[in-house]
């Protein structure tokens, strides 16, 4: 991540932090328990197999070979439920599909543009409107990606890396910015999606996309909708991608985006693939930090998913289903200097979750823990593990090391994570110790 985008993520912190007022907070409650989402990214680039958009922007594809593909694009075995089903199976609460990328081909019907997967391919179908009604009915919820700039657009400046249609012509924008108001508007009439999730939105300032007037269009649909951070700053929660914060960011809401191989689109000369073991540490990793994980995957043009993906989802939610005590209602845990390791912390805070990637080397520790343990105890077994503190004499009010024993015969075939029953919301002691004056 360089220092521009470092300094672009710190500016859209400051903006999200001022925009933080009751109706925010309301809005963004069923945001902050997601924890997990899956991100979809399907479009004409499945058909050669080839990056999405980028591989024509940065001239490694002529365009026309690389629109070409809408010939090949037929959607012949897909299958919503399919797809659906798999998503609720990984655990995850809720899921985003592009609608639009920077290619401009929609995956719905649109009367506002030429391009679209009903209009331009063999698949003769919108394909956002079935995927919508099932992940409604499964109860999950709906998230759009949506392309602020589209390189195909005879209105839109910038082509390729190399190429621009035009500059300074106020009516060409302005014809540009009419055609993706008309977009979203049919996409919030028509769908009425719980979060947008925007990107691209680098090429033009906020002024020139009228970023507050977008906020405010989508909102009279559904004020509680939530947008990310990719619209200049206007949005409500920031959305790092791929590489994982070392830090907690400023804000409570973010979401850590992230592929199962190096692609965000079907690749198949990609099979670096990620193992589930992998993956969960990410998820972990973000959790213990208060963030979300949005975990891709790419579909072929015919709509069926690759089987590592498949597999990849099907691991994620064996974990998933087994530790939703230690997934679903947690807040960001205790910094590394009490644990070696990731941890969160229960709503009311009474419930450590310690999580264990790894095979003990002989007890874990905890330390500067005041608060006392009622019950230390494995999550998805329920099994009550022995403990015992450490330096912790009666005279002294600092407190001792807490160790746990943790049998081979308890541990997870990926992370292993134990439950702390407290006495109360968490008290830790965060001192430099002190000499010892009196000694009983």
């Amino acid at each position: 991540m360089g220092l521009l985008l470092l300094a672009v993520l710190s500016t859209q912190a400051q903006q999200i932090a001022m925009a933080d007022t009751a109706a925010y907070r309301e809005r963004m409650e069923w945001f902050g328990k997601a924890k997990l989402g899956i991100f979809i990214h399907w479009g004409i680039y499945a058909v050669r197999g080839v990056s999405e958009s980028w591989s024509f922007y940065n001239e490694q594809l002529p365009y026309d070979v690389y629109m070409l593909q809408q010939k090949g694009f037929t959607a012949s075995r897909w299958n919503p439920k399919e797809w659906v089903n798999l998503i609720k199976e990984s655990g995850a609460t809720y899921t985003v599909i592009t609608t639009k990328h920077h290619d401009g081909m929609a995956l719905w019907d649109t009367k506002a543009g030429r391009l679209s997967m009903k209009k331009c391919t063999p698949a003769k179908r919108d394909l956002i409107t079935p995927f919508a009604e099932e992940v409604h009915r499964q109860g999950l919820k709906l998230g759009f990606y949506y392309s602020l700039l589209d390189w195909s657009h005879p209105d839109y400046p910038n082509w390729t890396k190399n190429t621009v249609r035009y500059e300074n012509d106020a009516k060409r924008w302005q014809r540009f910015v009419d055609f993706n108001f008309a977009q979203l508007k049919e996409l919030a009439e028509g769908f009425n999606p719980d979060l947008w999730w925007f990107d691209g939105d680098w090429e033009q300032t906020a002024e020139a996309w009228h970023a507050p007037e977008i906020i405010s269009l989508l909102r009279s649909y559904n004020p509680r909708c939530v947008v990310n951070s990719r619209i200049q700053g206007y949005g409500d929660y920031l959305t790092p991608e791929r590489g994982i914060p070392t830090e907690r960011p400023a804000i409570p809401y973010w979401e850590l985006c992230q592929t199962i191989n190096d692609s965000w689109g079907y690749y198949p000369t990609d099979t670096n693939y990620k193992s589930v073991y992998q993956l969960l540490r990410l998820f972990v990793d973000c959790l213990s930090m208060g963030g979300n994980l949005l975990l891709d995957i790419g579909p072929r043009e015919d709509g069926t998913i690759p089987e590592e993906q498949v597999m990849a989802l099907k691991g994620v939610g064996r974990w998933v289903n087994k530790h939703r005590e230690a997934v679903f209602g947690t807040r960001a845990g205790i910094p590394t200097n009490f644990f070696q390791g990731y941890t969160t912390l229960n709503e009311r805070g009474d419930v450590l979750y310690l999580y264990l990637p790894y095979r003990p080397n002989g007890m874990v520790e905890v330390k500067g823990l005041v608060s006392k343990v009622k019950r230390a105890y494995v999550v998805g077994s329920g099994e009550e593990l022995q403990t015992k503190m450490w330096n912790q004499p009666s005279w002294s009010s600092i407190p001792g090391n807490f160790y746990i024993t943790v049998p081979d015969s308890i541990l997870d075939q990926d992370i292993t994570v134990i439950a702390l029953q407290l006495d109360g919301p968490i008290r830790l002691y965060n001192g430099e110790g002190k000499v010892i004056t009196a000694n009983g």
